[in-house]
């Protein structure tokens, strides 16, 4: 049997996997990334054991990318999201971050608290 903390951890992907997969491709623009935000906070924090997801939609890059095309928008990809979430399962509480590490969304473990 996995450990309280194991399980935790457990958790913890499986939140970065919805977060990550349902919401990528999400048509984004400066003046979306806030809404958009909440909308990801919200819909994962109604996952078991979540309590609290911060999401910041990086507007600065979203800039960035639509300075080179035509379009008032672009598709939201791990590049766009810093994302810190808390997980607890029994009396262990799990933090993660979610961050651009070179040219890759890194997800990883920051904390496990027992």
């Amino acid at each position: 049997m996995p450990t309280d903390a194991e399980q935790a951890c457990f958790e913890a992907g499986i939140k970065f996997g919805s977060l990550y997969h349902q919401f990528a491709g999400t048509p984004v623009s400066p003046e979306s990334a806030g809404s958009l935000g909440r909308a990801i906070e919200e819909a994962i924090e109604n996952q078991p054991h979540c309590v609290d997801v911060d999401v910041d939609v990086r507007t600065d890059r979203i800039a960035e990318e639509l300075a080179a095309r035509s379009a008032d928008y672009t598709e939201l990809t791990g590049r766009f999201l810093d994302v810190e979430m808390r997980i607890e399962y029994a009396d262990v509480g799990v933090r993660t971050r979610m961050e651009m590490e070179d040219d890759y969304p890194l997800m990883k473990l920051v904390a496990v608290e027992e």
